[in-house]
């Protein structure tokens, strides 16, 4: 009966080592790897306050590679829009810096966005006079496809859409 027993543990074991073996673990967040993510030609759609948009997106490694910036084209022509987005990651602070420049001018170019990696996740909050405004990159590396939350703050605690973007790459 001992000898029984003692198999069974062993399976046992073995099929929870085995299972565990199985199951891929998520990685280990390692920021410079996560923002190299960000590379490449992208399409982006989604929304805007409701209204459809669907822009270009071209991530590239700049300034000596330490920053992505990403560049934002709207599709109509001529575009109506149009974006780069520097985000680097300071390793002595640990956390993301970003800078966002749009075709609505330098008053809308400061201040800088601070936030943070944590696995797949790259977040930033701009704190605009009128209000902050927080920027959620999300990766699915099993599709890879990048989602891209924006929202608007009050300044007192409360978050509303702004804008909602798939991010897939370019065919």
């Amino acid at each position: 009966m001992k000898f029984r027993n003692a198999n069974f543990a062993v399976l046992l074991g073995l099929a929870v080592l085995s299972a565990a073996a199985g199951q891929e673990r998520p990685p280990a967040t390692d920021p410079s790897a996560v923002l190299e993510r960000l590379l490449g030609e992208w399409q982006m759609r989604g929304d805007v306050r409701g209204t459809p948009v669907q822009y270009r997106l071209a991530g590239t490694r700049v300034l000596q590679g330490t920053f992505v910036e990403l560049h934002m084209t709207d599709v109509a022509r001529p575009a109506k829009y149009e974006a780069r987005v520097f985000i680097g990651y300071d390793q002595q602070g640990k956390r993301v810096i970003a800078h966002w420049m749009d075709s609505f001018g330098a008053a809308y170019s400061i201040p800088h966005g601070v936030g943070a990696i944590e696995g797949n996740q790259i977040q930033f909050e701009i704190p605009y006079a009128d209000g902050p405004f927080r920027d959620t990159f999300v990766y699915d590396r099993f599709r890879d496809v990048w989602t891209l939350n924006i929202e608007s703050g009050d300044g007192k605690g409360s978050w509303r859409h702004f804008a909602c973007y798939t991010i897939t790459k370019r065919p």
